[in-house]
């Protein structure tokens, strides 16, 4: 061994040092400290809900399409919403917009809960309440993404995106899994009773994060300036690329409603439940080992590399005749989109103007929600044709296919570089002269 080279428990520190989350956001603003354990909060709560509600509606009507039909009433007014939510985001206070539309999901789920109270639940309600809350989760979700890069300082937005997907990871992971024994034990009630009690703690959480205003001079919410942000989306095509890349991998490969077909298929009735859960476990892990997204700077090949493995996952998992192997790749798949989920994150917060950041984010949530919709139509309707294993495997081959052919039409998507992306350097250059600001403000 050379004097240079460090000895083996050394060398073991080191690679323990850099997959250990960077804990750099938690330490430096107070305010993201407060809106992470809020997430931690809400997260837990309303998988709560998420597993009580279609098993009331089941209850109520024994049908599957009737607990299916939840979907159609929640896509419109979640696309809507959100795209007017992220004019209200570059309009208003992000902090008081996701306060209220906090409060608002509070009060959604306590109407739940009276309804399930009644000596007969009504059926309505349930999808009544359930657009309602997709209409305000669309309202809030702009600022909540957009409130990030206003409290974290942008050196640390890779670490922020990855500390946050770790409690959502943990959470999706363990939610459902506590949600089912509630309810099967405890019943519905009592789920969203537990879930109106963590939107009590999350509010406190949230009232002490200070304001966060809007920019000088933003510009109002109308449609007008709804299109001005559709506008700057399409201007910037390494932007363009993460959308498309994202819903092309969703289109093709997210063959989450063929489960219960492929599992039955595999003779293995009793991984439905493992198969919902494994993405979220290869997801938790690269969470819980990200430290090193924190040095990468070509985030847009990271994207690309990250699809294609997914892709390449799902491919797999479809023609593995074996349970075993399939939730392996099914885990695989969802730690590459973790890590494309940190590289597209990274690149919006990085890049995107503050003026028009509610409305970007509005964008995303469109592309990320409709993609996984298409997707169940995608794989149900392939399965009915050349079966369910092949749907699964071919849509993989599709993603692999697509996330090539959209990279090469996208070359500003790989050539992306944080250190000398010009978008990059003035949103940098602006979060240095807010600093500066405040530094002066307190002096």
């Amino acid at each position: 061994m050379t004097e240079a080279e460090p000895p083996p428990n050394g060398r073991l520190r080191t690679l323990l040092s850099s997959l250990r989350p960077d804990l750099a956001p938690w330490h430096s603003s107070r305010d993201f400290r407060l809106l992470w354990l809020s997430g931690c909060v809400t997260s837990l709560g309303s998988y709560l809900t998420y597993v009580a509600v279609p098993m009331q509606i089941k209850d109520l009507t024994g049908s599957s399409f009737a607990v299916g039909l939840v979907g159609a009433f929640e896509l419109v007014p979640l696309i809507v919403f959100g795209l007017w939510g992220g004019a209200l985001a570059d309009a208003l206070d992000r902090r008081k917009l996701v306060l209220f539309s906090e409060a608002g999901l509070g009060v959604l789920t306590g109407l739940l809960l009276l309804n399930a109270l009644l000596p007969t639940p009504v059926l309505w309600p349930v999808y009544l309440v359930a657009a309602l809350v997709a209409a305000t989760d669309g309202l809030q979700r702009p600022a909540l993404d957009s409130l990030t890069p206003r409290i974290v300082p942008h050196d640390q937005l890779t670490a922020a995106f990855a500390l946050n997907s770790l409690y959502r990871n943990a959470g999706s992971v363990a939610g459902p899994a506590l949600a089912g024994i509630i309810v099967a034990f405890a019943g519905v009630q009592t789920a969203y009773a537990l879930d109106v009690l963590t939107f009590g703690a999350s509010l406190l959480l949230l009232a002490r994060i200070r304001a966060v205003p809007p920019p000088t001079g933003a510009e109002k919410p109308s449609v007008r300036a709804v299109l001005t942000g559709v506008r700057y989306a399409w201007s910037r095509k390494d932007l363009l690329g993460t959308y498309a890349i994202d819903t092309c991998a969703m289109l093709f490969a997210f063959p989450v409603a063929i489960f219960p077909f492929l599992a039955s298929e595999l003779g293995a009735d009793w991984a439905l439940g493992p198969m919902y859960a494994a993405s979220a476990v290869g997801a938790l892990a690269v969470s819980a080992t990200s430290g090193w997204t924190s040095r990468v700077h070509r985030h847009g090949r990271l994207l690309v590399v990250a699809a294609l493995g997914w892709g390449a996952a799902m491919a797999l998992a479809g023609l593995c005749g074996n349970v075993w192997p399939v939730l392996l790749c099914l885990a695989l798949a969802g730690g590459a989109d973790q890590i494309s989920g940190i590289a597209r994150s990274t690149m919006w917060n990085q890049s995107i103007p503050d003026e028009v950041r509610g409305r970007m984010a509005g964008v995303e949530l469109l592309s990320y929600s409709v993609g996984p919709q298409l997707g169940q139509v995608r794989a149900g309707g392939m399965a009915g044709l050349v079966g369910v294993r092949a749907s699964v495997w071919a849509g993989g081959v599709a993603c692999v296919v697509g996330v090539v052919a959209l990279a090469t039409a996208l070359p500003s998507l790989l050539s992306y570089d944080d250190r000398t992306d010009p978008h990059a350097a003035a949103v940098r250059a602006e979060h240095a002269k807010a600093e500066a600001e405040r530094a002066r403000a307190v002096a």
